[in-house]
């Protein structure tokens, strides 16, 4: 007979079957090459921690530093230790040689470009950190010690890192090659510490090198050719169980990516064949996110083997069916080849809640979900994944449960009140919030019910129902707000179902970048140049520094319709501070502000009006006021502010895209559809405005007063480090600040790091007529007091803002 795809033990949509004889048996269904999201994650983390070691190299150590090697060198004689080192490197080029004649002569090209990628990247990765090295150290550092041209390399050893690599991607057929390979590395590392050619900070560095590059190698190559013989062998393992099996079809693949068949056998009978393999990786990023941002008790359990994989669905299968729930019984476990584990259902012939009709999902039927559900409860197991693919009825009308493989004994009751409450937005999905809500309360009572309310948010929901709510995202909303109709006194707070949110990784990665840039821009500035500043100039001009901030929050105020209060409007400005350290210029301010806006009950329209707005009139004002200062200089200094090379590019490849956004008709319908709602409102805010007075003062009293806080701010740091008595002329310094903000703004880097230092020092020596020994410090000093200072209290004032969620 020919089975029907309908009738499977795991429900969702399944491929056409194809008979496929057991003498003849095609490939199957499988994905290509393998590869271990683990492999990634470790050759990911040995670049991080190499890079790590550097860095700790360079801030440690400093040029003509030397190390120590005598006392080593003393233990045992030089000769013997070139002995040693010479039989361990030839051993290991011996069995390099072995591996790659036994690859190609099994035909297993990958193997072997797998073992040559890993060697070679592991020896090219070494030679460039020793050239690293070398430049961060100089070549008396203590990890250079010794020259490329003898038996042992300086600094990391890169014969010897790509022998750990090619180790690290051996296949497994060969366990002698491998131990061999393992033990001459180890003897030819321990003759260079011995030698004191090397230190143990080089070796370390070494084994980062290989470990990385042999783990990259696995995850980019793969790791071997995916088994195409499933059929034959299944027919085999069937047999073996005493289930021999005319004809296996393919029938697609389960949620986690497995490969599915299914088997008529000898005796009439259908059953479900699922292959787990601990090749296949489908699924386990999405559960790798959930296991890194949810709680221990609602994050997915990680089952790394496929042998724990299998026992846990045979147990819960088990478990699950020993409560009365029906669910595909596991009928046998085998193993096709090392590391693929076939699992045998029986199949149960059902229908999916997926494929009911709302008025097929009757009251009835929802009180028999319960009660299922509170005979699981009593027994502590959780289903984990109830959606509308793994719960179904027969063809009596019966309840059926699949996918229990994630399931959870002896389950915390955390774990039963999300079961309780997938329950019920599964419900909801299909028959409407009112119906399921009522049918919990049936079920649980007003209180069982109203206790489920902080559990229904979605980062507690299986993947398929969070996939489903975005089509209507207020439905969970509404379910809360009839739950609290029922019961007024219910909680209504959140569980806390997160171990951490996106914003917490939004805010790690920006104080990292903030981190790095901050010690690369730090990095060879001379600051006791700026020790010798006037103090009171230097007072003066932090003070006006901090005006700019109080500005900068009188022209959101004067520009957005709302009240907002002023004290944390100025914590907004330090906060885009912080974050403008790590964005392009001018775009960490202008989406706090917007943040900031819609938090304080504006419309998303209306914040990015408003903040546009206030863009606007930056601008209108800040060219004006460039052209009449030069003016008043009397000359035209345009060719002091000559951009790098990289603005030049930027701006090229910026008219480039114009261009051809205005030229094609296609593009520009794009274009405008995403521009259009942050510039649409602009025109109608800003004749809003217009009827105002106050905010209209306020916003462009706030903008000029931004301008010559900035000025001064500049025009006191330059007088900082001037003799008494010298004149700076204040109209040059503003021709300055403002020509070289612009260029600023035009920079690819967070803040215009760079080209405005670069525009302002070359501005003051040709504009101005300062001297460079006087522009350098006093460039310093003003962006230390506008751009770095702000740093700190911008970080405490966007966590002050995160906690009160204010942005």
């Amino acid at each position: 007979m020919s089975p029907d795809p309908r009738w499977s033990g795991t429900l969702g949509d399944v491929t056409t079957p194809t008979e496929t004889d057991p003498r003849n048996a095609g490939p199957s269904p499988v994905a290509g090459v393998p590869r271990r999201p683990v492999d990634l994650f470790v050759g990911v983390a040995g670049l991080l921690l190499l890079a790590a070691v550097l860095i700790a190299v360079r801030v440690a150590t400093g040029p003509g530093q030397a190390a120590d090697t005598e006392g080593l060198r003393a233990l045992i004689p030089s000769s013997l230790l070139f002995l040693v080192a010479l039989g361990a490197n030839l051993f290991i080029l011996l069995l390099f040689c072995v591996s790659a004649l036994r690859a190609l002569f099994l035909r297993r090209l990958r193997d072997l470009a797998r073992s040559s990628a890993a060697g070679v990247a592991a020896y090219g990765l070494a030679s460039l950190v020793n050239a690293a090295l070398a430049a961060l150290v100089g070549s008396g550092g203590p990890t250079l010690s010794g020259t490329p041209g003898e038996v042992f390399t300086s600094a990391s050893l890169g014969y010897v890192a790509a022998a750990i690599a090619v180790a690290r991607t051996l296949p497994h057929g060969l366990p002698r090659v491998r131990a061999w390979l393992w033990g001459a590395t180890a003897t030819a590392t321990v003759s260079a510490v011995l030698a004191g050619v090397t230190s143990f900070l080089a070796l370390l560095v070494t084994v980062l090198v290989g470990l990385a590059c042999g783990a990259l190698a696995l995850y980019a190559v793969g790791t071997r050719a995916a088994p195409t013989d499933l059929v034959r062998s299944s027919h085999e393992e069937l047999a073996r169980f005493g289930m021999p099996a005319d004809l296996i079809n393919p029938a697609g693949h389960d949620h986690d990516g497995n490969p599915r068949f299914l088997a008529d056998l000898t005796d009439g009978s259908v059953v479900e064949l699922s292959v787990l393999s601990s090749e296949n990786t489908s699924g386990f990023w999405r559960r790798l996110r959930d296991l890194l941002f949810l709680r221990g008790p609602v994050a997915p359990r990680m089952l790394y083997g496929v042998r724990r994989r299998a026992e846990h669905a045979a147990l819960m299968g088990q478990s699950m069916r020993s409560t009365g729930a029906h669910t595909p019984r596991v009928l046998a476990v085998g193993e096709l080849s090392p590391g693929t584990v076939l699992l045998v259902r029986e199949v149960v012939a059902e229908r999916s809640f997926d494929t009911l009709t709302p008025e097929e999902i009757t009251d009835q039927l929802a009180d028999r979900c319960w009660h299922m559900l509170g005979n699981l409860r009593r027994h502590r197991l959780a289903h984990g994944d109830l959606s509308g693919d793994t719960l179904g009825l027969t063809g009596d009308g019966g309840l059926v449960l699949t996918g229990v493989d994630r399931g959870t004994v002896a389950a915390p009751q955390l774990r039963l009140s999300l079961d309780s409450a997938a329950l019920v937005t599964l419900l909801a999905l299909r028959i409407g919030e009112r119906r399921a809500v009522d049918s919990a309360v049936r079920a649980l009572g007003v209180n069982g019910t109203a206790a489920l309310l902080p559990f229904l948010q979605p980062a507690g929901l299986p993947y398929a129902q969070r996939a489903r709510l975005r089509a209507d995202r207020g439905l969970l909303a509404r379910m809360r707000e009839h739950i609290v109709t029922l019961a007024p006194e219910a909680p209504a707070a959140p569980a806390r179902l997160e171990r951490m949110r996106p914003r917490t990784v939004v805010s790690v990665v920006v104080v990292t970048v903030v981190g790095f840039v901050l010690l690369n821009q730090l990095t060879g500035v001379d600051f006791a140049t700026i020790v010798g500043a006037d103090l009171s100039w230097s007072v003066a001009a932090l003070v006006m520094a901090t005006v700019c901030m109080v500005a900068a929050a009188m022209v959101l105020i004067g520009f957005v319709p709302l009240r907002l209060p002023w004290w944390r409007t100025v914590l907004v400005q330090y906060a885009g501070s912080f974050v403008r350290i790590a964005a392009p210029a001018g775009l960490g301010s202008i989406a706090i502000n917007s943040r900031f806006v819609v938090k304080a009950g504006a419309s998303t329209s209306l914040a990015l009006s408003a903040v546009g707005l206030s863009q606007v009139v930056g601008f209108l004002v800040h060219v004006p006021l460039l052209l009449v200062c030069a003016y008043l200089t009397g000359t035209s200094y345009w060719t002091g502010f000559t951009p790098s090379p990289t603005v030049v590019l930027v701006c090229l490849a910026a008219t480039v895209a114009i261009g051809a956004v205005l030229l094609q008709p296609r593009m520009r319908r794009a274009v405008g559809e995403r521009v259009r709602p942050y510039l649409s409102g602009v025109l109608p805010r800003l004749l809003d405005t217009l009827q105002s007075p106050g905010g209209l003062i306020l916003g462009l009293g706030g903008t000029l007063l931004l301008t010559i806080g900035f000025v001064l701010c500049l025009h006191f740091s330059v007088l900082a480090f001037t003799h008494p008595g010298e004149e700076v002329s204040l109209v040059a310094v503003a021709v300055v600040f403002l020509a070289g903000n612009a260029v600023g703004s035009a920079a690819p880097t967070p803040g215009g790091l760079g080209a405005v230092e670069a525009a302002l020092i070359g501005g003051l020596t040709a504009v101005a007529g300062i001297p460079a020994a006087v522009a350098l410090p006093a460039v310093l000093l003003f962006r230390l007091l506008t751009f770095w200072l702000p740093v700190l209290p911008g970080w405490a004032a966007f966590s002050y803002l995160q906690r009160r969620e204010a942005i």
